[in-house]
């Protein structure tokens, strides 16, 4: 009897079929697509993207530790400030008690003592009103001395910030010019994900992001990720956004070779080639909405979902990819960590 000769597409559909039903009998579990999403928008785009949020959030962080400073030393300012108040009235006393005693000398005080016994008392209390005296003006001098300082650190601060808000500026300018290719501009972004439950990722001791690299294993793939990209991915899951996950991905450009992005299908069964609808899309929603809310306690670099991307120096804005599923993102959110 002649043997049967499949077409190469017929015959992938039986792989795929065959591989289902092994699945399926193996484990019970839904079978993710078989092909992870291809992200749209150009080398040139993402790299702009990646350096254009870097630059935001770098200068953001060094705004915000220099408000933390500013706070700090307003409040050593306002202590010194009522320590100079108490300092000068004491030092106040002393000149009021010079001038009622008139212009009396040290030695003219001991002459006038009667008795060597009160000669020695006088002179013993002489030198402890000296020292007195002297520790007073001393700590006021002191206080105003530290009181200017902390001055002049404030008015660092305040030129640190303008400086760093000058940096975000420049830096929202440089996203939107690169956005112009693919977004037509701001959007409305997406509702649900109201919870900021994720627990924090770590931070230098500035607030600043540390910098890490493909070091650990990726559960959703062969490869390697982020310590961060690790931790947002296990926050999401525990936020209960627990549909097929895949991060690391091997070759073009963006986040994904470097273990620093995860894409979020937004069926059941994994990546579809088609729209997310109905209870996907609001799935889809809940979850790029979750991101964003919770973008600075994980270190989101970038979301996108459903033809709109959100940045951290820009907001949601409209987002245009090659018109497939996978590059408008509309079966997928993609996550993009610093």
């Amino acid at each position: 009897m002649p043997r049967t000769r499949l077409s190469p597409r017929l015959g992938r559909r039986a792989l795929f079929a065959l591989l289902a039903a092994v699945a399926l009998v193996l484990g019970g579990a839904a079978v993710p697509a078989y092909a992870e999403p291809g992200e749209g928008g150009s080398k040139k785009l993402q790299d702009a993207l990646e350096l254009t949020a870097k630059g935001h959030i770098e200068a953001k962080a060094k705004l915000d530790n220099s408000k933390r400073r500013q706070t700090a030393l307003t409040g050593e300012l306002t202590t010194l400030e009522g320590r100079l108040v108490g300092l000068s009235s004491q030092v106040g006393e002393v000149a009021a008690q010079s001038y009622r005693v008139g212009r009396l000398s040290a030695v003219s005080m001991l002459l006038n003592t009667a008795t060597p016994e009160a000669f020695l008392q006088r002179a013993g209390d002489l030198d402890l009103m000296a020292q007195r005296d002297s520790k007073r003006l001393r700590d006021l001098t002191e206080a105003r001395q530290q009181a200017q300082q902390a001055k002049v650190a404030i008015d660092a601060e305040v030129r640190e910030q303008q400086k760093q808000l000058a940096v975000m500026a420049k830096k929202k300018k440089e996203a939107e010019a690169a956005l112009a290719e693919v977004s037509s501009g701001g959007s409305n972004g997406f509702s649900g994900g109201s919870s900021t439950s994720a627990k924090p990722a770590p931070r230098n001791s500035d607030g600043s992001w540390p910098s890490e690299s493909c070091s650990v294993k990726d559960p959703t793939t062969s490869g390697c990720i982020t310590p961060r990209t690790l931790n947002a991915l296990k926050q999401t899951q525990a936020a209960g956004y627990k549909r097929h996950v895949s991060c690391k991905r091997s070759g073009g450009s963006g986040e994904h070779p470097k273990g620093r992005a995860c894409d979020f299908s937004a069926a059941t069964n994994g990546f579809e080639d088609k729209n997310a609808t109905g209870g996907d899309k609001a799935y889809g929603d809940s979850l790029a909405a979750w991101h964003v809310r919770n973008a600075d306690r994980l270190g989101v670099l970038y979301v996108i979902w459903y033809r709109q991307i959100w940045h951290p120096g820009t907001g949601w804005r409209s987002y245009s990819g090659s018109g497939s599923p996978a590059a408008s993102h509309t079966n997928h959110v993609h996550l993009s960590m610093y």
